[in-house]
Formats: structure tokens, C-alpha cells, sequence
């Protein structure tokens, strides 16, 4: 079957409107709870992208710096790309805010940010990125068209901006009014012209909520982060020694934060996902600290088989654990127990052959430091 030709403009296209519709409510049965549509052109996005990296904000993400050029363009990821398909996926089994923030607070509790409790979103939605381009294929015939995930060089966020599936709000995540900012997004770079949908206006006005509230002050102007000092960062893609400046900072949380979406008033309209993959697994949203550490290596991995911490690997969770662990032990709230546990651990043989975890287990242990008046 050729493929259809479609005009860029749909006022003047049934053809394109009818596929339009027809996208949307392919959209939504294949599990996504939005579509939109852009070109490629990302304006000044690739030149800010350039200034971020050389100023070394992305810290050892060096992947960012190899894949640039391409991150810039994505008719460099797939040749012919003329349009990119933004779809958008909510992850939050059902967000308790408050329950969230008490658990923050509570000293002994292991907090793992909302969107990795369930199961990996990168295999859930590309699984259903290649059904949705396969459908568009059986109904249009053949055409380039590549799915991706968070998995590629590719400026998600400003595409999606530009697509209008929300804005982009001041701690640089993308803001939708019906959703907050608890979903994921995914893409389908196709050679079709279809119709493009148009960016939505900002809805942040003068709220600074999210750069207040960030621990490390990782967003260190409106729409501007160092990830250097994420939480996130620190924890899941920094491979070595947490700095010593920003563990006290990091509390309990072991992977990831949620600090800036869950101060932010538009996830009060959070949607609950509809889909049993994102289902909290093992307990990981009611968990302490010492339930976690208990794991040998080989129940992280049974238990965390299909989920995107897994990637981190043992050495790292037990790292995040242990700075995690020496907070408790520096709150008025610490027990005998966990310091008892701590030293333990620092005796045992695997502790002794992993010096980045034995590094922060001596800091755990280490007497608070000292504020100054």
C-alpha cells in the first residue's frame, strides 16, 4: 500500500483530520492518556543545551556531551523525520501527598520517588509505542517512523513542549493542567506531514514553590537545574561518592526525589494511572530504612527484576541506603538498632571489598556534624 500524502495545514485536509482523530483515540487505547504532534525545529533549545554542558551542569552524564549534535536534531536520530509524535503516559498509582511528605519527614522511612515503584517505564512504554506505530502503519501503509522512550538522544521536553502536551515549568519538568507533571512521555519520529498542534500557554506566573523547596538547590533559577545537586542525580546516575555537602541534605531519600512535584500546586490534578505496571511492588512506598538494607544482593536483584532501579546496581543502593541510614542516626529520632546494624555491616567481608560503600558507611557513623551558630 503507498503511503498517504497529507498537507501540513488540516483546515484544508480531511484526509489529515480524519487520521488526526484517529491518532487520538489510538492513543488512548493503546494505554496513553495524550497525543500531540510537532515538527522538528527546537529553536534555541540546542544552543541552551550547549551552554548547560559547557558549564558542566550535567556532571558525569557524559553521554549527554557524546550524543549533543544528535540531541539537537532529530532527523540525525531517523533520516526523513519530518514530524515527531509526543504521547504521554500517567504513572501515579494514586499520589497521597500529604502521606508523602509525612514520610519525608520520618527519618527511619525510605522514600523512592513515586514513578519507580512499579515496574520499568522505559519496557512499558516502548511495548506500546511500537503497537500504536504498528496500527498507523496497518492503516496508512508502509513509512520511517522510529519509537523512543527516554532511551535515545532525543529533547523530549521541548519537543512535548512545542507539541503542546504542557509547559515546561520552573524545575524544568513539563506541566500539564489536567495532569501535573506524573507521567511520562514517549515519541514516534515519522517521514509523514501530518498536521502539527500548537505549544499551550505557561501556567507558573509568580510560584516559586519547586526552587524553594528543593533540598540541594538544584534549581538554581527558574527553568534552569544543576544536576549536579539533584537528588535524583546524586543518587541514580552518580557513580561515585555522594558529596559530603549534600548527604545531610538527601534525608531518607534512596532513590530519586519527588520534592519539587509534590510541592507543586498543579499536581494537585495528578491522574491515577489506569494501568497495573505502575502498581507499587514490595512494599517500596511503605518500606524503612532497615527493611531495605536487609536485602542481600541477590533479593535486590530478584526483587527488583523489571524495575528501573535494578539499573543502579547493589553497590550504589547499598551507597543511598547508608547516607540515608547515618541521617537517621543524626535525627533525634535514631535507635541503638540502626547504629548497632551500621557497625555490623562494616565488619562484614563484602563491605570491606566495596570501599565506596564501606566510605559511607564510615560517614553514617561518624559523629553529626557540629552547625554553627
Amino acid at each position: 500500500m503507498p503511503k498517504t500524502e497529507f498537507h501540513t495545514k488540516a483546515g484544508d485536509d480531511p484526509e489529515g483530520l480524519l487520521l488526526r482523530s484517529w491518532l487520538d483515540q489510538a492513543a488512548l487505547a493503546n494505554g496513553f492518556d495524550g497525543l500531540r504532534i510537532t515538527d522538528t525545529d527546537l529553536g534555541q533549545a540546542p544552543e541552551k543545551l550547549r551552554t548547560w554542558l559547557a558549564q558542566g551542569r550535567h556532571g558525569q552524564m557524559h553521554y549527554m556531551e557524546r550524543h549533543a549534535a544528535i540531541r539537537s536534531d532529530p532527523q540525525l536520530l531517523q533520516p526523513g523525520t519530518i514530524r515527531v509524535i509526543c504521547v504521554y503516559m500517567n504513572y501515579a498509582p494514586k499520589l497521597d501527598l500529604e502521606r508523602e511528605w509525612q514520610r519525608i519527614e520520618s527519618p527511619g522511612e525510605a522514600v523512592i520517588s513515586v514513578y519507580a515503584r512499579g515496574r520499568d517505564y522505559h519496557k512499558v512504554l516502548r511495548q506500546r509505542l511500537q503497537a500504536l506505530a504498528s496500527q498507523i502503519e496497518a492503516r496508512i501503509g508502509p513509512f520511517g517512523y522510529r519509537v523512543f522512550t527516554d532511551s535515545a538522544p532525543l529533547m523530549e521536553v521541548e519537543l512535548a513542549q512545542k507539541a503542546g502536551l504542557g509547559w515546561r515549568g520552573k524545575h524544568t519538568l513539563l506541566l500539564n493542567r489536567e495532569a501535573g507533571s506524573t507521567f511520562f512521555l514517549g515519541e514516534i519520529l515519522v517521514d509523514i506531514p501530518l498536521p502539527v498542534d500548537a505549544p499551550v500557554e505557561s501556567h507558573c506566573g509568580s510560584c516559586s514553590a519547586c526552587i524553594d523547596v528543593c533540598p540541594t538547590a538544584a534549581i538554581t533559577a527558574p527553568y534552569e537545574l544543576d544536576a549536579r545537586r539533584c537528588i535524583s542525580y546524586l543518587t541514580i546516575e552518580n557513580p561515585g561518592p555522594i558529596p559530603v555537602e549534600f548527604r545531610a541534605a538527601m534525608g531518607n531519600r534512596i532513590y530519586g526525589c519527588d520534592d519539587c512535584q509534590l510541592i507543586c500546586p498543579w499536581n494537585k490534578f495528578a491522574q491515577t494511572s489506569a494501568l497495573p505496571d505502575f502498581a507499587e511492588r514490595h512494599g517500596l512506598g511503605d518500606s524503612t530504612l532497615l527493611e531495605l538494607w536487609s536485602w542481600s544482593a541477590d533479593e535486590f536483584d530478584r526483587r527488583h527484576e523489571g524495575s528501573a532501579i535494578r539499573r543502579i546496581g547493589y553497590v550504589r543502593w547499598r551507597r543511598n541506603l547508608a547516607v540515608a541510614i547515618g541521617n537517621a542516626l543524626h535525627s533525634k529520632r535514631s535507635s541503638q538498632t540502626i547504629k548497632n546494624t551500621l557497625r555490623h555491616a562494616l565488619q562484614s567481608d563484602w563491605v570491606q571489598a566495596n570501599p565506596l560503600v564501606r566510605e559511607h558507611i564510615e560517614w553514617a557513623l561518624a559523629p553529626a556534624p557540629e552547625i554553627p551558630s
